[in-house]
């Protein structure tokens, strides 16, 4: 029986990717341990996990995370208000699938899309 899931995704900079889910996006760190080149990092009901690449060539990444939410509308808001850039084809819209969804890069440029289902 499958009961979560925690995507990893590369990272360069442990303290930049840190700074980045912290300050801009409202996360914690996750656990007690600091360990080498490894970052786990948790908002709610989610974690995200990062490991240490750092050769990553960003535009050649093509992380990806598909995040859903119950109140997208709050945390766009919350975004916008931390003047986190939202990523330029990402704007809040509503999908033709039935989602409103917005989608945000990271400094590593990992494409983190936010949606709410509308039924």
């Amino acid at each position: 029986m499958l009961t979560d899931i925690h995507p990893k995704l590369p990272m360069r900079d442990k303290n930049r990717t840190r700074e980045f889910y912290l300050n801009q996006l409202g996360f914690k760190e996750f656990g007690t341990a600091s360990y080498d080149g490894y970052l786990m990092l948790e908002k709610d009901q989610i974690q995200i996990h990062f490991f240490e690449y750092k050769n990553l060539e960003p535009k050649d990444n093509y992380g990806q995370v598909y995040i859903r939410t119950n109140n997208i509308d709050g945390f766009y808001k919350s975004l916008l208000n931390n003047k986190t850039s939202i990523h330029p084809n990402g704007p809040l819209s509503i999908k033709p699938w039935g989602q409103k969804e917005f989608s945000i890069l990271d400094p590593d440029n990992n494409l983190l899309t936010f949606g709410e289902s509308l039924e």
